[in-house]
């Protein structure tokens, strides 16, 4: 045991350094932490330290790794076609609603097959998991519950933080901490249902083309991972729907290329990410979500979830062009097609769909008065 506290303590020493860890080094210090091996304050100064410094893909690899080996349980949903999942890193600079999680609805209501993975909130006001919740979506469900959603409604959510889908550490490290990590990245990744295409936001510019190059090492064939700049600078773990993002994608052939995005790429104005601030009461947040997926806002929240929606459908080959992308996802939202997915998941996902079905209504009436 002394043996293997030291060990963590040279290779923590390397990282507060500036130095990086194998794959197989991070991968063996992230089931130490996961296994509860190492002292509290090992623990800590790990993810900080990696955090701070900027972990490498093999970092984040390794860390995946002893993830989805030690704490995951995995399932694989019966679907015709590529899984997707989409998220944002969080601990970015720019309070949003939850772009991520509307965008991933309408991609669903086009038919792309979506195994999402997310949590609660750590760094943001309401995470993806707490917003889902009160949409009547059961966020605690086993991961068999999970599956038929996926397999049914063609769209499902994994809790990042449950015990049910990552019983050993993942949750309670999670649970503990209100900064962000690593984890963000290595933990996210960790699917389930180990979905080879995606849509990723980060928070620095300076993790673009290494997590997409991580994605790429742990089985990735198709995705773009994105960093998006406010008009005021600051940066955003969506597609900007005000300024330039910087992407990097992983193609098919193996290879990734780099380039940027503009609001004028999808065909779209640029919006003002003031008017895109969530709201502080959670139900509000839920109600006025909802008003964007039925069509009735057509204004800035429309435009930034059909702007992270449109490359989601290019990757999955239901478009040709970004622009065909952001038309259709527009054209899916005031349709009401986006708000009739969002039913058909909340009845999906929960072991009593008819109480789920009936809290998700209570919010849609009101957000129709």
């Amino acid at each position: 045991m002394e043996d293997a506290i030291a060990d963590f303590g040279s290779r923590l020493n390397r990282l507060i350094a500036g130095g990086s860890l194998s794959r197989e080094e991070s991968r063996v210090m992230f089931s130490q932490i996961l296994n509860d091996e190492q002292p509290d304050a090992h623990q800590g100064a790990f993810l900080a330290a990696i955090t701070a410094k900027g972990p490498t893909p093999d970092e984040i690899a390794g860390g995946w790794e002893a993830i989805i080996e030690l704490d995951t349980i995995r399932v694989i949903p019966r679907i015709s076609g590529d899984l997707f999942e989409n998220c944002g890193t969080g601990m970015d600079g720019v309070d949003t609603f939850n772009i991520s999680t509307a965008a991933s609805i309408v991609a669903a209501a086009a038919g792309v097959p979506m195994a999402k993975h997310g949590a609660r909130a750590i760094t943001s006001r309401c995470g993806t998991v707490d917003i889902l919740e009160i949409l009547g979506v059961e966020v605690e469900a086993d991961p068999p519950i999970i599956k038929r959603s996926i397999e049914e409604a063609g769209i499902g959510i994994f809790n990042g933080m449950s015990p049910k889908v990552h019983p050993a550490g993942l949750g309670r490290i999670l649970s503990k901490i209100r900064f962000g990590t690593i984890l963000n990245m290595a933990g996210s990744l960790a699917n389930p249902a180990m979905p080879r295409s995606g849509l990723r936001g980060v928070y620095s510019k300076d993790l673009v083309i290494p997590v997409a190059e991580a994605m790429k090492k742990i089985g990735y064939t198709r995705a773009m991972v994105v960093f998006g700049l406010a008009s005021d600078g600051r940066g955003m773990d969506e597609v900007s729907p005000s300024g330039k993002s910087f992407v990097a994608e992983v193609r098919e052939d193996g290879g990734i290329e780099t380039f940027d995005l503009t609001p004028a790429d999808f065909g779209a104005e640029p919006v003002d990410e003031r008017h895109l601030l969530p709201r502080e009461d959670r139900v509000d947040e839920a109600v006025e979500l909802l008003r964007v997926l039925s069509g009735m806002e057509r204004g800035p929240k429309e435009t930034a979830v059909s702007i992270n929606s449109a490359p989601i459908l290019k990757i999955a080959g239901k478009v040709d062009d970004l622009w065909e992308g952001f038309s259709i996802s527009r054209e899916i939202i005031r349709s009401g097609k986006a708000t009739e997915k969002l039913g058909e998941w909340v009845r999906a996902q929960n072991s009593d769909p008819l109480a789920g079905a009936e809290s998700f209504e209570l919010l849609v009436e009101r957000a129709a008065n």
